[in-house]
């Protein structure tokens, strides 16, 4: 899953992006509301994490263009602030869920996972395919009830698929959600990816459609 940060405190962006990181995101950061509405209008997310003193752009006037240009994608509001009025101005503006500074990762993680969930077509906290299931509020694996180890890449590529099982994920949207903004990708390190997981997930199999991307299907457990 691929997240835009528009933070612009530099230890605060700097612990979100390690705790994001490690939680197998692939992260973009924005310092400021300027370069933060360019991403969200010209690049895919799953979800963003926008603060609303944001420098140049404040938060509100960002989320309040993107909706405005048609953008649906999950948006999670911070602020410093307890007052109700920010609280009430960003979800006029368009947002999801929110969060006052000073939060645990953990919850701003949780908090996450639960709206990408929602957004995606299939809302299920535990979504199955075949034998593999993904605990989406744990962002855990498992085959056949045991816990399965990924990297975390295979994990951003296994999650992608499982949240749209059964259609078909295009290579770029792929792509851009598995890796970072600034990251370097190989032509053929996402087949790469790919066939490691098929050795991993089956009797599942993601199958790869000719000139389109790929597709997690359950498969044949016979």
């Amino acid at each position: 899953m691929k997240l835009l940060l528009a933070e612009d405190e530099a230890a605060l962006a700097a612990e979100l992006l390690r705790a994001l990181r490690a939680e197998h995101f692939a992260v973009d950061h924005a310092v400021n509301g300027e370069d933060a509405r360019h991403l969200g209008e010209t690049e895919r997310y799953d979800a963003v994490v926008l603060d609303l003193g944001l420098p140049i752009v404040d938060g509100v006037t960002v989320l309040r263009d993107w909706r405005a240009a048609g953008l649906t994608l999950p948006v999670l509001i911070l602020t410093a602030r307890d007052g109700w009025s920010d609280k009430v101005a960003g979800f006029k503006a368009g947002a999801d869920d929110y969060l006052v500074k000073p939060f645990r990762t953990e919850e701003l993680v949780i908090r996450l996972r639960a709206l990408v969930r929602r957004a995606s077509a299939n809302g299920a906290t535990r979504i199955a395919c075949g034998p593999l299931v993904y605990d989406a509020g744990l962002g855990s694996f498992e085959r056949d009830g045991l816990p399965l180890r990924l990297t975390g890449l295979e994990w951003r590529v296994l999650s992608c698929l499982i949240l749209r099982k059964d259609a078909v994920v295009p290579r770029d949207q792929l792509i851009e959600r598995v890796y970072d903004g600034d990251a370097e990708v190989d032509s053929n390190s996402v087949e790469v990816i790919i066939t490691r997981l098929r050795r991993k997930i089956a009797p599942a199999r993601i199958e790869s459609v000719r000139g389109h991307g790929w597709r997690l299907q359950a498969g044949d457990e016979a």
